[in-house]
């Protein structure tokens, strides 16, 4: 919180931005767990299987899945890291070796920005006495404590979200008889995603509808393309 600042506002106003590194993850894998499971046992199903192998295909699907998520999280968020860092570093030592002529680059900013250039130094000279980096940082490479990227966070999300949305189909395919395994793979998976969409859209602070009807089609595109290559799979080699 910035000195001086009353910690009342701040509360008050929750900004949506502070959720993004979080949120992205954890809608990306819940998503993902729910499509990529759904779509494997809607493939199998329609290609005839019986219950035991619909259910370690929605098993296996699920542990390969969130493996997958969190490696494939982790190295690309920990190479954006690693950009970031590398950035900082070169600010650093441009503020070492010159820091009148990054001043000078700062208070242009601030200029372009709609700031008079006498007011725009004044800012810089505050800002550079308190902690010319992180001045540098915000405001020239956009880089900040809230869209710092943390790989961990981002892996861990993944894989834990990957997982829940796996669970819903591998439920449906449990608790109902084999004939009505794939309509209720179907009929869940649809369900779900319009909650994750309606989930996701309230919580970054977006319309609902657009992000409901957003991922209900392309999810049920996905589990028909599936379920088409199983029957035709199927209808192949029978």
């Amino acid at each position: 919180m910035p000195a001086g600042a009353d910690p009342d506002v701040q509360q008050r106003e929750g900004h949506f931005v502070t959720r993004i590194g979080w949120l992205r993850a954890a809608v990306l894998g819940a998503n993902d767990g729910l499509l990529s499971t759904a779509s494997l046992m809607v493939g199998v199903a329609a290609a005839a299987a019986g219950p035991s192998q619909l259910i370690l295909t929605g098993v296996a699907g699920i542990a390969a899945g969130a493996m997958s998520m969190a490696a494939g999280e982790y190295v690309s968020v920990s190479s954006q890291a690693d950009a970031e860092k590398a950035d900082i570093e070169r600010e650093r030592r441009e503020i070492e070796a010159d820091p009148e002529h990054e001043k000078r680059e700062l208070a242009a900013i601030y200029v372009a920005r709609g700031l008079p250039e006498d007011l725009a130094a004044k800012v810089v000279d505050a800002l550079s006495a308190r902690d010319a980096l992180e001045a540098h940082a915000r405001d020239e490479l956009g880089i900040t404590q809230t869209s710092t990227a943390n790989p961990t966070q981002a892996a861990m999300a993944s894989a834990a979200s990957f997982m829940a949305g796996g669970l819903a189909p591998l439920l449906a395919a449990l608790l109902l008889p084999g004939a009505e395994a794939l309509r209720g793979i179907v009929i869940v998976t649809v369900l779900t995603l319009a909650v994750l969409g309606a989930a996701g859209a309230r919580a970054g602070g977006a319309p609902l509808l657009p992000g409901v009807v957003r991922v209900v089609i392309w999810g049920s595109a996905a589990m028909a393309v599936t379920a088409a290559v199983g029957h035709v799979f199927h209808a192949a080699i029978g």
